[in-house]
């Protein structure tokens, strides 16, 4: 079975983001793994208007092309990291509207969550484990909190999050579970497909 593919989906769209550290050091710890096939997904590439279909992608296809591309890069992966800013207690809007802009695309695969903010980004990623439930995924248990002291050493201080033996533990403990549940899932979904066949 080939290494599952993995999306790191850069989840905020801001100039000066955060994310964009924290989604290229959880990509440097993936790859040195070599059980995953990595790829960063940046939601800049994929300017989705806010949802108004006429119906949700699970029961018709969009008319919007640039999320049918969307959905279309999606269904390449096996699963999925999403950086999480934390914004009045939740996630941001432009994570959320990617997420209702796909269905099958998710199903019945894996996704752990890269948090930063004043808890890091603890409540944004409660909700998305509820929304990624919602859409059939299976959100793992660790996830990755970059607290407001860690983040100010990075955008004050000049380090680096991989100078910080504490986050790269953590990065370590999510991605072996990440791993288990990708190959799990990924032969679960590859036997449906033979036996649909």
């Amino acid at each position: 079975m080939s290494n599952p593919k993995l999306a790191i989906v850069i989840g905020s769209i801001r100039p000066n983001r955060f994310a964009a550290h924290a989604a290229e050091w959880i990509e440097q710890i993936a790859r040195q793994r070599r059980d995953f096939d990595v790829e960063l997904v940046d939601l800049k590439d994929y300017p989705m208007p806010l949802f108004a279909e006429e119906a949700s992608p699970l029961y018709a296809p969009s008319k919007n092309q640039v999320a049918r591309r969307w959905q279309a890069k999606l269904a390449e992966f096996d699963a999925f990291i999403f950086t999480a800013a934390e914004y009045n207690h939740g996630p941001t809007a432009v994570l959320k509207n990617a997420l209702d802009y796909a269905y099958a695309e998710w199903s019945n695969k894996p996704v752990a969550f890269v948090g930063y903010g004043g808890v890091g980004g603890a409540r944004a990623v409660e909700q998305l484990r509820l929304h990624a439930i919602e859409l059939q995924m299976a959100p793992i248990r660790s996830a990755v909190h970059i607290l407001f002291p860690d983040y100010l050493a990075v955008v004050k201080d000049g380090k680096k999050l991989s100078e910080l033996d504490h986050l790269n533990q953590t990065a370590r403990q999510m991605l072996d579970q990440l791993a288990w549940w990708a190959g799990a899932l990924k032969r679960a979904r590859e036997t449906t497909l033979r036996h649909a066949a």
